[in-house]
């Protein structure tokens, strides 16, 4: 009788000479796999730009209380700290306010916007006046040698707000001197682009910054040329005044504007080649 080994023996014979290398292709063809899922691992880490966070609008902050005196002046000195020119030729109106130094914060509050109302003082406050918005371009110094609550009215650590005449006139009397208010961050609005203002000359450039919406307030500023120059951070000289060593003659100028809210708003290529000292240029604002 014929052994039943023979046959099985002759059958895996033949799948081996049939199949050779059948284990070794089947690896190459996982480690492909492989290598392709990295290759389009990479493709998108570095080809395809992921959408941006989303950051919301400025908000309205929560109420809170300080107090307000008033100041004489014109349209061309209620800027002050700030470096505004004209706040009425720049369409801040005579809402304007000079803030202690605990808000005014070295002048990174300018630009800043607030509602106030007068409150709990029924013999001084009008009756049925509405909040007003007043924004933020100028400082009130501290007065060490009066004491905070008799006179040294902008010393650390009181929040003041000391406002152009004309606006306390609408919150209460003028001889209540003054009165006790509530506050609170507002977002600005305002008409048309951001605006900047170049002054200086060739080896030193200065840039105003108004006009902002949102949060108001600036943190930072960078500018690029449309050649050479690449993003540059400038820094803060004063109020709302930056300032370069970086030559940007000769360059279409675009600027990125940091908010204290921490949004971004870049304006490309909003000044021509040929731009002049002195001169106003529009860029994009907050929505």
């Amino acid at each position: 009788m014929a052994s039943p080994l023979k046959p099985m023996l002759a059958t895996l014979l033949l799948l081996a000479i049939a199949f050779p290398n059948c284990q070794a292709k089947s690896k190459p063809s996982l480690l492909g796999k492989q290598a392709i899922h990295h290759a389009i691992g990479r493709r998108l880490a570095h080809d395809i730009e992921l959408p941006k966070r989303h950051k919301p609008k400025f908000q309205p902050g929560p109420w809170k209380e300080a107090h307000a005196t008033f100041y004489e002046g014109g349209s061309g000195t209620f800027g002050g700290a700030c470096n505004y020119k004209d706040v009425a030729g720049q369409g801040y109106g005579m809402n304007t306010a000079a803030l202690s130094s605990v808000l005014f914060k070295n002048g990174q509050a300018c630009g800043a916007c607030f509602e106030i109302k007068c409150a709990d003082n029924p013999q001084w406050c009008k009756l049925g006046q509405p909040s007003l918005i007043v924004t933020a371009t100028d400082h009130c110094p501290p007065n060490p040698s009066l004491p905070n609550d008799n006179g040294g009215w902008c010393n650390e650590p009181r929040e003041h707000f000391d406002v152009a005449k004309p606006v306390f006139s609408q919150l209460a009397e003028y001889k209540a001197g003054i009165i006790p208010i509530q506050y609170r961050r507002v977002p600005c609005q305002k008409q048309g682009g951001i605006r900047f203002t170049i002054l200086g000359n060739p080896w030193f450039y200065q840039v105003i910054v108004w006009n902002v919406g949102g949060a108001g307030d600036v943190v930072g500023v960078q500018v690029k040329g449309d050649d050479k120059l690449k993003w540059t951070q400038m820094e803060r000289d004063w109020g709302t005044t930056w300032k370069t060593s970086a030559i940007l003659l000769g360059e279409s100028l675009s600027f990125r504007v940091s908010a204290s809210d921490d949004r971004d708003s870049t304006s490309w290529h909003v000044t021509p080649k040929n731009w002049q000292f002195g001169q106003t240029y529009e860029g994009k604002n907050f929505k």
